[in-house]
């Protein structure tokens, strides 16, 4: 038996819509019907932001420092910033130290919030423009801010785009598209639509979690 050696399987938008149309038991019929499928992916991809961590839409940005300034503004496509780093260079050596993340409140009951050091903790204020406060404030102008941000997927604007997202999510894609689609077109397939999206989408994430070595010492104790 001869395989096709090909693994460049890659639908667009409109392929996407068909798939979903056609699990509804529905037929793409007009250009309304690609319109209003597209408003709902592009729901369906604020929900996922809503629902965790997608390790694809991680991204590691830098910021330098200015020296007595607290507050340093995101890109308004960044959902969250999972850790940061203070990273300092002297003489040639680089080290980051690790920082704390504070909640709002914790930032708002710092005293003396205009104290400069080494910046140790950081709170990210999640406005339309998000931002990184960092305390103290930074004694210099030369501190990096090395942070992993999670940021958006890009829209579906077109027909022929192709979505951001590897492979292994297109049946929960599929699946929640025909669950959306549902919603407004097939009220009847709703709950098997639902039922199937979830279990896509757990499958999916399950492939997606970040993974570390875990390791468990016995404790002795004496006496």
């Amino acid at each position: 038996m001869t395989t096709s050696s090909s693994t460049d399987f890659e639908p667009n938008v409109a392929e996407f819509v068909e798939e979903a149309f056609e699990r509804c038991g529905l037929e793409l019929r007009t250009g309304y019907d690609l319109k209003t499928a597209r408003r709902s992916i592009n729901l369906m991809l604020a929900e996922w932001a809503n629902r965790g961590l997608n390790q694809w839409t991680i991204e590691q940005a830098t910021e330098t420092v200015t020296q007595g300034t607290a507050s340093y503004s995101l890109n308004t496509n960044v959902i969250d910033v999972l850790d940061v780093v203070c990273r300092r260079t002297v003489n040639g050596t680089q080290t980051d130290i690790s920082m704390d993340r504070l909640s709002r409140s914790e930032y708002l009951n710092i005293p003396n919030k205009t104290t400069q050091a080494r910046p140790s903790q950081f709170f990210i204020d999640k406005s339309i423009t998000p931002a990184i406060k960092v305390w103290p404030v930074p004694e210099n102008s030369t501190d990096v801010l090395v942070f992993n941000k999670l940021v958006r997927m890009d829209d579906a604007d077109a027909g022929t785009n192709t979505m951001d997202m590897p492979f292994r999510f297109y049946p929960c894609f599929a699946a929640g598209l025909a669950y959306y689609i549902a919603m407004k077109k097939a009220p009847d397939r709703v709950g098997l639509l639902k039922q199937a999206y979830e279990e896509e989408f757990d499958r999916a994430m399950s492939t997606d979690e970040d993974r570390a070595s875990f390791r468990i010492r016995p404790f002795n104790s004496v006496g």
